[in-house]
C-alpha cells in the first residue's frame, strides 16, 4: 500500500449537494472509492479539518470549509524516466517533466509525481506546481519557490499572461499541410463523455490556438503550437479538428481501452517554452526545453 506523505485537500461547496455528513459527501464526490475504504480511512485518523482537527463519520456537513485527506492506492507505478531542473533562483523553478510522469499526484499516482521529486530533490517542502501539463505530456513546469508569493504566478495563468509553445507530431495520412503553412483554430470546448474527454460544440469561442507546421515526412509531420487559452486537451482536440491527431494519443480522435502505460509510445506533445514578465522583478523571463521531437 502506497501511502501519501503530504494531504490532499478539497473544500465543501457553498451549496449542499443533499448530503448530511462530510462522509457521504466524499463517497458522493469519489464513487470509485468505496464507503468503507473512506470509513476506514477516517477510523485511522486520516481525514481531518484544516486546523487538524479529526472527522468522524458523523461529522456533518460544513459548507466552504477544507478537508484534508491522505490518498492511498494498492500499488504506485514508477515512471522510468528522470526530471530535470532547468533554472531555479529564490522565486521560482522551472523542470523538465517527462511524458508519462504526473505533475501533482493523482488517480494511480500518490508520492510518484514531478512535485513530490522536486521536493524530495531540492529540500524544498514548500514548492508548489503554479499550473499543470498533463501526464502524457512532457516539457516545462513553472514552480513558486516561496509560497508567500505563489498567488502572483498563478495569476500569470489565469490571466494568459504566459507565452507557451508546444511541439507535437501528427499523423498527415487524411490532410498534407504545408511547411510554414499557419492556422488560428478558435471554438468551444465542453466536457464530453466520459467526463475527462473534450469536444467541440456550438456557442461562443472559449478555446484559442495557433498552429504552425515546421517540417514533413512522408505520412506525419512536426507542428509548432501556441495555445493561447488553457482548456483541457485544448492542443490535442484542436490538432485532431484539423484532421492531424497526435501520434500515440490514447484519447483522440477515439478512446482506447485502459491498459498500462506503454513507455516506448509517449504521446509526440512537448511544452517546449515558456516566456513571462516576472510579476516581483518585472523581468522577461524564458526558457525552453533542452528535448525537442524528432520525425527521425
Amino acid at each position: 500500500m502506497a501511502i501519501a506523505i503530504s494531504p490532499s485537500k478539497l473544500s465543501l461547496p457553498q451549496h449542499n449537494p443533499g448530503v448530511t455528513t462530510v462522509l457521504e459527501f466524499l463517497i458522493r464526490k469519489f464513487p470509485a472509492i468505496t464507503h468503507d475504504v473512506w470509513l476506514q480511512r477516517i477510523i485511522d485518523g486520516k481525514v481531518h479539518w484544516h486546523d487538524g482537527s479529526l472527522i468522524s463519520a458523523k461529522t456533518p456537513y460544513a459548507a466552504q470549509q477544507r478537508v484534508y485527506y491522505y490518498r492511498e492506492v494498492t500499488r504506485e507505478p514508477v515512471v522510468p524516466f528522470a526530471e530535470e531542473i532547468v533554472f531555479e533562483d529564490e522565486l521560482i523553478l522551472v523542470a523538465y517533466k517527462p511524458h508519462f510522469l504526473p505533475v501533482m499526484p493523482g488517480g494511480k499516482y500518490v508520492e510518484e509525481c514531478l512535485q513530490n521529486r522536486l521536493r524530495k530533490k531540492t529540500g524544498n517542502q514548500q514548492l508548489q506546481a503554479v499550473h499543470r501539463i498533463d501526464n502524457s505530456t512532457a516539457g516545462l513546469v513553472l514552480f513558486s519557490v516561496n509560497p508567500q508569493l505563489r498567488k502572483h504566478y498563478h495569476a500569470l495563468f489565469e490571466t494568459h499572461q504566459v507565452t507557451k509553445t508546444y511541439q507535437a507530431i501528427a499523423s498527415t495520412n487524411k490532410r498534407i499541410p504545408l511547411d510554414n503553412q499557419q492556422w488560428e483554430v478558435k471554438n468551444r470546448l465542453e466536457k464530453s463523455e466520459p467526463r475527462f474527454l473534450m469536444h467541440i460544440v456550438e456557442g461562443l469561442a472559449n478555446s484559442h490556438s495557433r498552429i504552425r507546421c515546421l517540417k514533413r515526412s512522408a505520412d506525419k509531420a512536426l507542428f509548432e503550437l501556441n495555445p493561447i487559452t488553457g482548456k483541457t486537451h485544448q492542443l490535442r482536440v484542436h490538432m485532431q479538428s484539423l484532421s492531424w491527431p497526435l501520434l500515440n494519443d490514447n484519447y483522440y480522435p477515439e478512446l482506447q481501452p485502459k491498459k498500462p502505460d506503454d513507455y516506448s509510445k509517449p504521446l509526440q506533445l512537448l511544452a517546449q517554452s515558456l516566456q513571462f514578465i516576472d510579476p516581483m522583478t518585472r523581468q522577461v523571463r524564458c526558457f525552453s526545453s533542452h528535448t525537442e521531437l524528432n520525425l527521425n
